[in-house]
């Protein structure tokens, strides 16, 4: 790798950090570790859609929790609870397309732990030919550990666009 692509990495990441806050050493693990938790995430909101409920636990730790507003999802059974409800909350989830945009992952790795904060953006296409329209729109806090060389989600909440949830730091 050159040095050019190294150091405008190594920026970008540097960019990447809210001001005030400590900037991490970024490493070439760190960036692989990066990598595998966005593909992680791509992977995750891909399959939302085009999996069974009991799927979703391979992307969670044992004990994780799945956090939407008010309700708490403990533990894998809870999580693919979640998910075999998924449309009787909205049904336009259950619209002829339904996808969720990501944008501005903020991805900070320390050590064998990692914190997310994404935005995601629910799109649906009511009938075929039909033009998109945006569901919702809100911000993922996600936080991660590394097992056995794999990373998987330990905590997930979802906010409406402009909340934090209590607690967070990272």
């Amino acid at each position: 790798m050159s040095s050019r692509i190294g150091w405008g990495i190594a920026l970008c990441l540097a960019l990447a950090v809210p001001a005030g806050a400590e900037v991490p050493e970024v490493d070439a693990q760190t960036v692989v570790d990066q990598a595998q938790i966005r593909d992680l995430i791509t992977r995750y909101y891909y399959d939302l859609g085009h999996a069974d409920a009991e799927s979703f636990g391979r992307f969670y730790t044992e004990d994780a929790e799945f956090v939407i507003g008010p309700v708490h999802y403990k533990g894998l059974d809870g999580i693919a609870g979640a998910y075999r409800n998924v449309g009787d909350d909205n049904p336009a989830r259950k619209a002829w397309s339904f996808n969720v945009l990501l944008s501005n992952p903020l991805i900070v790795v320390q050590g064998d732990t990692a914190t997310a904060r994404l935005i995601y953006t629910e799109v649906v296409i009511d009938t075929e030919g039909a033009a998109p329209r945006i569901l919702s729109q809100g911000r993922e806090y996600d936080r991660f550990v590394k097992r056995d060389g794999h990373w998987r989600i330990q905590r997930r909440e979802l906010t409406p666009p402009n909340a934090v949830p209590e607690g967070w730091a990272g």
